[in-house]
Parts: structure tokens; C-alpha cells; sequence
């Protein structure tokens, strides 16, 4: 599957704003805040259904979010820093660390 088919898959983000990242040290000060926003929507809704189905960005959801981002994981691959959300999720399968994750909620 392209990635555009597998964000077609996924369930919609219309109602979140952000989601903030936050080591299992800290719980209070984020390591990441990925906006949804173009660009970066598509992240967004990657992380929320990882977060939906694992609880937590783990070795388990870090997998399954390599596979989700289809062709880009292997242009993160071939140029890390380009896709910094998906070099995350390498980072996480490769050191074993689990990220806690929090949807912030669009403001009305």
C-alpha cells in the first residue's frame, strides 16, 4: 500500500489539534509535539492509531508505524533528518524505549 491509501485506513484526526510525546522519565515536559497541520497531519493520524492500538509509542508501535508510513520509511531510511517523526519511530525500535503520548484537543 501507498502511504496515501493507508491515511484513507486510518481513522480521522479531525479533532485533535496535537500530540504531545513525552519520555517515560518525564510526563510533564514533552520530547515532542507533532501539530495537525499539513505537513504533518498525516503524522498525526499515523501516532493517534498507533496510540489507539498500543497505548503508547513502543518497540511494537514503533514496527507497526515504520510499516504504516509505507514508501517514506524508506526515505527516512536513505535520508535521516528528512522525516523526523518517522526517524522517531526507528530510534524507538532500535533502542527499545517506550514514548507516552497525549491528544490535545482542538479548541472551540
Amino acid at each position: 500500500m501507498q502511504f496515501s491509501e493507508v491515511l484513507a485506513s486510518l481513522t480521522s484526526i479531525d479533532h485533535i489539534a496535537a500530540i504531545e510525546l513525552f519520555s517515560s522519565e518525564d510526563q510533564t515536559t514533552p520530547v515532542a509535539r507533532i501539530e495537525n497541520k499539513p505537513g504533518s497531519a498525516g503524522s498525526v493520524r499515523v501516532y493517534h492509531a498507533l496510540i489507539a492500538e498500543f497505548g503508547a509509542i513502543n518497540v511494537a508501535a514503533a514496527e507497526k508505524g515504520l510499516t504504516l508510513y509505507a514508501e517514506h520509511t524508506a526515505d527516512a531510511v536513505a535520508f535521516p533528518g528528512k522525516h523526523p517523526n518517522i526517524d522517531r519511530l526507528i530510534q524507538l525500535k532500535e533502542t527499545g524505549q517506550t514514548l507516552q503520548a497525549k491528544s490535545i484537543g482542538i479548541q472551540v
